[in-house]
Formats: C-alpha cells, structure tokens, sequence
C-alpha cells in the first residue's frame, strides 16, 4: 500500500518585494508620522482614513484586462467587478471628494497615512508595499494653495529632523512643459502617447542623467538588466527643445522664470504657467522661503500623468555611500503638485486640487544615513520569576511600575535557568531587571539590576564615570517604583 505524502511545509519567507518591520523600525516610523500630523495639523488639516481597497474604475489609472488589470496594481474580480489595493493616497481622496462632496466644506483640507501597493518590478529599495503621507487641499485655484503645501513640506522635513541645508524643495509647472511641447511640436490628441513618455522620461533626469534621458526621448533605452524601454520616437531638433527646457536654471528664480519665459513664448498655456511660478516665489519669499529651501527648478517633472499646474519635489541633497560604495546624493523623499482634472471623472466638473506625498520610508532611511536617529528601542523592565509559585507578587510588581508609566514585563518563558532570564533582557534591550526570590520576600526587599551600567562596564570596566554607580542595589519594596525611576533617570 502506497504511503500518504506528506504535506509540503510552506517556506517561511517574506514575497518578494515585501518586507517585514521589528521593534525599533516601527516606533520610529510611528513617531515620525507623529511629528508630520503635527505640523500637517498646524496648518489646519484634518486627517483621512480611506478604505486600502477601492475599484479599478475608481483608480482610473489601470484597467483590467482578460485575465487580470494591467500591470501597476494588485487586482482580484469579484460578482464581476475588478477591485485593486490603492496604489498611493490622493486617488481615494479624488473619489471621497466627489462620494462626499456635499458634506465636505470647500476647499477640503485633509492629510492621510498608510500602506500603499504597487505591483511593479522589484529591486534595492524599492518594494512592492510602503507607507505614504498625503497632505491636500481640494477646491482651492489659487497657487497660493501650491506654495502654502511647499512651506508646510519644508516645516514638515525639519520637524522630523532634516536639517536646513540638507534638504531643497524644487518648484515647477506642468503649463511650462506643456508649453515647450507645444513649441517642440507636440500638441494634439495624436501626440499623447508621446507626451506621456516625454514627461516619465525627464522625471528620470537625476538617475539617468541627460544621456540617459535624450535616449527616451528618441528610440528607447535598455537597461543594466537588459529591459528595454521604449522611447518618444522624437528628432535631434524636437529632443534639442526638450533638453533646452531641462537645462533653463539660473543662478537665481527670477532668472529662471525670465528663461523659460523666452522657451515658451507664443503658447498661451505655457506663458500662463511662467506667471504662476512668479506667483508661488513671490508668495513665498513674502513668507521668508528663500532659496535656501525651495528653489524653481524646469527639471521637475513628476512622473504621474494627472498633475496639471504647478508640481514639486523635496530633494535631500547630502551625501550617501551606494551598495557599492560610490558617493551619491540621496535623492528625492517627498513630491506633489497639482491635480485640477482628477475629481473631474467623477463629478463632470472641474474641481481644483493640490497636493504633497512624503515617502515615509526613505525619509527614515534618510534619517538612518545621517546618522540622526537611535536605531535601538529601549526594551521593557523585566521582572524575572525566581519562584513560579509567587507570579502573583511579580504580577503585582509590573502592574505598579506600569501605571507609574514605566514599560515593564515579567518574564513568562521557562524561569528554571536565571541565566536565560538575564540573556532575554539584554536581547530585548532592557534597562533594568528586578530580582526577589525567597530571601528577598521574607525581608520586604527587591534587586534592582542595572542592565546599561552592567553593559557599559563589561566594555569598558576602568571608565571613571562608572565607578561610584553600583550595577545592582538593594531597596525596599515599596520603594521599588521610585527607586526605578531614579535609575531610569541616570541611564538617560
């Protein structure tokens, strides 16, 4: 008789493209998507939670096809519906906007954080799930409502910890580019297509640098990978346009905006979009954003096809090390720029919008690369069990140091070897272990470990400042919050 086969193990492994967070890298991610509400809050917005899950007709930027939608989204057909994950924030917003647009005050101020998914290729860094955070501002046309997201991305990247100088938002207008098309001989419905590529291939300039970018604006490029990429199909004298407008920074804005005022001049949409950066540097100069923090830029792009007026870009501009050791700079965390047709899908009617996304997880790794955030998180007070048969008292110890506001546990494994106990607090990165066992409950008193002094001596055991700190005292019972305290306190 034929043996049953076994059922396979499943392998415990994370998808690729996904990854999982422990301990330290989920608090900071929390504490720093506290910080941003705060200043997101300063400046009056309200926050949004919208479903991860919305229609594919809803998204509007992929459809399905046979048997599954285009590649871009993680989609699923259900009762004849193609449902998808969100594949960032501010396409759930257009549908609220309109689901809800009679009860929501005009201009609807709203910021929202969570996971986003998107179903691409891939590769170092890039992963498939990541978390964003959205401020925008629906009903507003004036640009004033562009700049005022520019100031509060700026507030908003030195709350968190980016430092004056190490950061530039840069500032362009969709218009001006459109403008230069136009110039260039790419206006019309028939040239669509080749617009779209256009514009994902100058958002490519500062990785792909100007080489890499004329080679899309012509018959494509092929990667390191061997992938290739189709191009714009446009001639030396149309790419020549294209680059022109890309290389139109000056030393100062108004000299930029005055050089791209000359490239557009004779299109009404690009001349219009001219007087709308003026605007936003003006209004921020009034403000006191000078160059020092945001900058015009023609080379900002922004790679999604739905902005419509002035875009944006939060550039770090220090100096990391690639997996490969050569000198970069880290690169963009933060862009937006404005949407005015988005809402228009739902409703038939304009509705003007503006907005900013903060990629949450470079903006920690950028935080990490500089060497501003403490990359361990301080474990619990462990109260180790010397005596199975008193779990109440320990019980009774945790539950007072926890409401005096102190983070503590009991250790709850196999207590037979105290060793282990003391092994399982240093993994956890604890400051203190409590020690009583029969001795110390007969005399009212507990042990108090010092688990940082005792860390620090054993690396280091002649530095001075450790010698009149004892690594474990002696208290009272009922001392043995304020006692902790006390200790915490010196740690700290």
């Amino acid at each position: 008789m034929a043996k049953d086969k076994k059922t396979p193990r499943p392998k415990a492994e994370t998808p690729k493209g996904f990854r999982d967070y422990f301990g330290a890298q989920v608090s900071q991610r929390t504490e720093m998507l506290r910080k941003i509400a705060e200043v997101y809050h300063r400046y009056g917005f309200d926050p949004l939670e919208t479903s991860s899950v919305e229609t594919v007709e809803a998204l509007g930027k992929f459809l399905p096809d046979v048997d599954r939608p285009n590649e871009g989204v993680f989609a699923w057909e259900e009762d004849g519906d193609w449902l998808a994950l969100r594949y960032d924030l501010t396409a759930p917003l257009a549908r609220v906007a309109a689901q809800y647009r009679n009860d929501l005050p005009s201009p609807y101020r709203r910021y929202a954080m969570g996971p986003v998914w998107r179903n691409e290729k891939p590769g170092p860094g890039r992963f498939r799930q990541f978390y964003q955070c959205d401020a925008d501002t629906v009903g507003a046309p004036s640009v004033a409502a562009d700049a005022e997201i520019c100031a509060m991305l700026s507030d908003t990247l030195e709350a968190v910890g980016i430092q004056r100088g190490d950061y530039v938002i840069r500032v362009n207008n969709r218009k001006v580019l459109n403008g230069v098309l136009e110039v260039a001989g790419l206006s019309g419905d028939d040239k669509e297509a080749e617009r779209g590529i256009v514009l994902r291939a100058i958002d490519k300039l500062d990785r792909l640098g100007v080489d890499g970018v004329r080679a899309l604006l012509g018959e494509g490029r092929k990667d390191e990978s061997g992938d290739f990429t189709k191009g714009a199909g446009l001639d030396a004298a149309q790419s020549d346009v294209v680059i022109g407008f890309m290389d139109a920074g000056r030393d100062t804005g108004a000299e930029t905006v005055s050089r791209l005022g000359e490239l557009v001049a004779g299109s009404a949409v690009g001349e219009a979009g001219v007087q709308e950066l003026q605007t936003i540097a003006d209004l921020l100069a009034a403000q006191g954003y000078g160059p020092d923090r945001i900058v015009i830029d023609p080379s900002v792009v922004r790679g999604l096809g739905y902005y419509t007026g002035p875009v944006f870009e939060a550039e770090l501009t220090f100096e990391v090390t690639d997996e490969k050791g050569r000198p970069r700079n880290f690169g963009s965390v933060a862009g937006g720029g404005r949407y005015d047709d988005l809402v228009k899908r739902f409703t038939g009617q304009e509705v003007p919008a503006t907005g900013v996304s903060i990629g949450v997880d470079r903006l920690l790794a950028a935080l990490h690369a500089t060497q501003r955030l403490d990359t361990t998180d301080a474990g619990p007070v462990v109260v180790t069990v010397m005596d199975k048969a008193r779990m109440a008292d320990y019980q009774t110890m945790v539950a007072e140091l926890r409401q005096a506001g102190i983070r503590a546990e009991v250790y709850l494994g196999n207590p037979k070897n105290f060793g282990n106990q003391l092994k399982y607090a240093d993994k956890r990165n604890s400051p203190i272990a409590i020690i009583a066992g029969g001795d110390e409950f007969e005399k009212g008193i507990v042990q108090i470990k010092d688990l940082i002094l005792g860390k620090a001596m054993a690396e280091n055991a002649t530095l001075e400042e450790w010698k009149d700190r004892p690594s474990q005292i002696e208290v009272g019972r009922t001392d043995l919050v304020t006692e902790v305290q006390k200790m915490l306190a010196g740690q700290s």
